[in-house]
């Protein structure tokens, strides 16, 4: 991570990564996509996620989260940045020519070789086995919720889950949000953690580089008119009574928004608890 001189008040508590990390600069054209952008809106044109447009234009690459090349090791060949995610991103090749990226977990280094498989594997980093041939214990992510579905869950810088007991067909999974779950124990996962450490103590320090990451300006309910927001409208600082909720209604204070009642057996101990 550096830090800047303060040159500016936008620049006094700026923080960036240092991208010492990172061994190669440009993408591999191979593995790369055009990835449109909808600000928000869905096919209706009607905004249904608020604060998102604008942002620095963007290729998406194509991350392997099946991993489903199985007993051929792959050698690392370069670790390099992706600007759609907080993890950074490994370039695998291998022995056949074949070249795929994979989520950059802390250790992987240049040189480094990964397999991926439905037996036994060496608990290294970025190696891809079944939950029942994982221990106890040991640090995963990009986790399967179904079986060959690809990796779902623990994806961004820092995360990882534990694998806490097996029983029967599940292993019981602590989440990063400390959220315990029952995952098959047929599905895939990768060893240890997301790497990146750094990302969470990133400070922005002013409001261009957030419209860089394509974010809007957050407007508080309070400030806006009563056709607006529930919050609106008033004689000086008021809410209107009601209690905090979001512009649709939706209790912003603690209410339970969780509807999926067929996964919730899956859940053995909620992350609010």
């Amino acid at each position: 991570m550096k830090k800047y001189r303060p040159t500016s008040p936008g620049r006094r508590f700026q923080t960036g990564h240092d991208m010492s990390d990172l061994t190669k600069k440009d993408p591999e054209k191979g593995l790369l996509s055009t990835l449109r952008r909808n600000g928000g809106r869905n096919n209706m044109g009607r905004i249904t996620t608020d604060h998102r447009g604008g942002g620095a234009a963007r290729h998406y690459r194509l991350v392997d989260f099946k991993r489903n090349k199985e007993d051929i090791t792959g050698r690392v060949v370069a670790i390099e940045y992706d600007p759609n995610r907080s993890a950074r991103i490994a370039l695998i090749q291998y022995p056949d020519g074949d070249k795929s990226y994979i989520i950059a977990p802390v250790g992987l280094q240049i040189g480094g070789q990964v397999v991926s498989s439905q037996k036994t594997v060496d608990v290294a980093p970025g190696n891809v086995t079944t939950l029942k041939n994982i221990p106890s214990g040991t640090a995963i992510h990009n986790i399967e919720i179904k079986i060959g579905g690809g990796g779902k869950l623990v994806r961004s810088a820092g995360g990882e889950a534990q694998i806490l007991a097996k029983e029967k067909d599940y292993a019981h999974i602590r989440m990063p949000s400390g959220e315990m779950r029952l995952i098959n124990q047929l599905c895939r996962a990768t060893i240890g953690q997301v790497g990146n450490l750094d990302h969470e103590n990133i400070s922005l320090g002013k409001a261009g580089r957030s419209r860089h990451l394509g974010k809007r300006p957050h407007v508080r309910g309070m400030a806006m008119n009563p056709v607006d927001h529930p919050h609106g409208g008033g004689e000086g600082r008021s809410k209107g009574g009601n209690h905090p909720t979001s512009p649709t209604m939706v209790l912003a204070k603690g209410g339970k928004t969780r509807s999926n009642k067929r996964t919730e057996r899956f859940i053995i101990k909620d992350r609010r608890k």
